[in-house]
Order: C-alpha cells, then sequence, then structure tokens
C-alpha cells in the first residue's frame, strides 16, 4: 500500500491547520474581548501572538512546498 503523504508532510499540515484555526477563527475574538475589556496590554499581547502565528504559518507553508517539490 502507497501512502498518499509522508509523516513529515502529514505533520507539517496538522500543524499548519491548527494555526489556521487559531488565527481564522480564534485570535481576532480574543483581541475583540480584550479590547471590549479595555485591555490594551492584552489586545498587544494577542497581536503579537497573532502576529507570530501568521510568522509559522508561513513557515509551514514554506516547508510543505519544499516537501511536495521534493518528490
Amino acid at each position: 500500500m502507497t501512502q498518499v503523504i509522508s509523516n513529515v508532510e502529514y505533520s507539517i499540515l496538522r500543524a499548519l491547520g491548527t494555526d489556521a484555526d487559531f488565527l481564522y477563527d480564534t485570535v481576532d475574538s480574543y483581541i475583540k474581548d480584550a479590547q471590549d475589556s479595555n485591555r490594551s496590554d492584552l489586545v498587544e499581547l494577542w497581536q503579537t501572538i497573532k502576529q507570530d502565528r501568521q510568522k509559522h504559518a508561513n513557515m509551514l507553508k514554506e516547508a510543505l512546498e519544499k516537501e511536495i517539490h521534493k518528490q
């Protein structure tokens, strides 16, 4: 039986999916909650985390592209 994707590709996809869920479904509501509570410190914290996760998602995307083109 031939694998559809390698274990490495699967790991990258899972991590990318986790970051995507956080970026598109979660973090903006955390930022809004902090804004609604007048917590600029938390707004800044969540925005920093969001930027970091966007960077990580881009790194994972690039790693996946390399894996796909490697074959």
